[in-house]
């Protein structure tokens, strides 16, 4: 299985964020880049960020309990959607702070997240 590069990923995730404030709505294809720029070849590449979480798993992330859980470079989480039918977000952390299209001030990429608090799940390279 390749390497994942953690300072490459955090890297291109940071240096190629949208012009927009908060972003495009293009998360997933912003996170794809920089899994490829960490040496990353995913062999589906979901649009919803939503459906991430298998492709994923199938790279070799493992997902990372919430109990206590403190963010490390490289770590990418899958965020469902507030609403039904939505797709959902999906950011990876820089080791400073969580990018996906744009650099957000927080965990919750808009205030909406936050207020709605929809299921999640951190994943993480074990190399």
């Amino acid at each position: 299985m390749a390497h994942f590069d953690k300072d490459k990923f955090a890297e291109y995730i940071t240096a190629h964020v949208s012009k927009q404030r908060f972003g495009e709505g293009r998360c997933a294809h912003y996170v794809r880049m920089a899994l490829a720029a960490a040496g990353m070849r995913p062999v589906t590449w979901p649009e919803p960020a939503r459906l991430w979480g298998g492709t994923l798993l199938a790279l070799g992330f493992i997902p990372v309990p919430a109990p206590n859980y403190v963010p490390q470079k490289g770590d990418i989480v899958v965020i469902q959607p507030v609403k039904a039918g939505e797709a959902g977000h999906i950011e990876g952390y820089n080791g400073k702070n969580w990018v996906s299209d744009f650099v957000q001030d927080d965990f919750w990429p808009s205030h909406m997240y936050a207020k709605a608090k929809p299921g999640f799940v951190v994943y993480r390279r074990a190399d």
